[in-house]
């Protein structure tokens, strides 16, 4: 028997267990087979071409559901608190994305001046005023709230790039409004959150600034003079960054699962909700920013996507730099999945629409 088939089996089995055991009172004794349902459906996921893009975010609800279940054993390693990785690890991540952008990604503002100021700009509009909106209305407790607008206020993450890619989108724009935003994320993100996130909680705006640069800037500038160095040097290294990405979200997603476990328990499902919406209106209002401006189809779907998807791994590391890691932190670590999951979506539907310009279109960007 096919071994994917054989997992989706065993994903069935576990899943019927888990509910069973739920409903007759005993969630405690599911936990491991909801664990055990999410990876072999992580398995399984990768025997299907059109599945296959969830195997990672289906391994992260896996890590999520043991967070969890069994919270302390992500805290600390005897004296030693796990969250401390959270900030080294982000700038593991953010070294790699320098790695896999060059200075030409920046030149993109010279060639689509329009394209790249509509999609900056929208980005930085829509998601904060959205995530300001949500959060007044969500009658959450103060810190919780305010992660809801520090998401909306984080720039774009490198997974935009991907899903451009996917969606027929236009990758040069897609990546060159991910680098424009990710570098006035140290100016923007901590003015925004002061004005908008204030009331709930207290932002000192310079000492967020410095978090920004040091997690940000100087780490992509690294990974930026690293590639204009060595590009296609170290293949070792190009093929390790994007698997070390995805480990280090996870880990942080996690770290911050386990110490807000609490919280999530009593409102993680209306703060699921909140975030999806958050999201799902990124898409959209970002999509119809770029019809008002009469930007073409493709131009149209990248801006939708770079509205849309955040980076939640450095919204995550300004809450733990915040000291603020189990509350703010709480909304980034489910932005993150559940974009993941949506844009996966949004890719595939697009993936079968023509564009309208197929005939004239010629591939100006390059697969990250």
């Amino acid at each position: 028997m096919n071994i994917y088939k054989l997992m989706s089996g065993v994903a069935t089995v576990c899943l019927l267990i888990a509910l069973y055991l739920a409903f007759t009172g005993s969630l405690p004794s599911a936990g491991p087979f909801f664990i055990a349902f999410f990876l072999s459906l992580a398995i399984s996921f990768r025997g299907y071409e059109k599945l296959k893009g969830f195997t990672y975010t289906t391994v992260i609800f896996s890590a999520v559901t043991t967070a969890l279940y069994y919270p302390q054993h992500f805290l600390t390693v005897g004296d030693f608190k796990l969250s401390t990785l959270i900030t080294p690890l982000i700038q593991i991540i953010m070294f790699g994305m320098g790695t896999s952008m060059s200075f030409g990604d920046f030149v993109g503002v010279v060639k689509m001046p329009k394209g790249v100021l509509i999609g900056v700009v929208s980005h930085f509009i829509i998601m904060p005023t959205i995530g300001y909106t949500l959060a007044n209305i969500s009658g959450f407790p103060p810190e919780i709230a305010a992660g809801i607008i520090l998401i909306g206020c984080s720039p774009n993450g490198m997974a935009s790039n991907v899903i451009s890619y996917l969606a027929k989108a236009n990758l040069a724009l897609s990546i060159t409004i991910t680098a424009i935003s990710t570098m006035l994320a140290p100016l923007v993100t901590p003015i925004l959150m002061s004005k908008l996130a204030g009331a709930f909680v207290q932002v000192d705006t310079l000492h967020m600034m410095w978090d920004i640069i040091k997690m940000v800037i100087i780490p992509i500038g690294a990974g930026l003079a690293f590639n204009k160095l060595f590009s296609g040097k170290v293949k070792w290294l190009d093929a390790a960054m994007p698997l070390v990405s995805m480990g280090g979200i996870a880990f942080i997603i996690v770290i911050i699962t386990a110490a807000g476990r609490d919280s999530l328990l009593s409102i993680g499902p209306a703060l699921l909700l909140l975030v999806l919406i958050h999201n799902l209106s990124g898409y959209t209002l970002g999509y119809w920013s770029g019809r008002l401006f009469r930007m073409s189809e493709r131009d149209c779907r990248t801006i939708a996507i770079e509205v849309g998807m955040q980076n939640g791994g450095l919204a995550s590391g300004i809450a733990k730099e915040m000291g603020k890691m189990a509350t703010v932190g709480l909304a980034p670590a489910i932005f993150g999945p559940l974009m993941n999951i949506t844009g996966s979506i949004l890719a595939s539907w697009w993936q079968g629409k023509p564009t309208g310009d197929e005939d004239t279109y010629v591939e100006t960007g390059r697969a990250h």
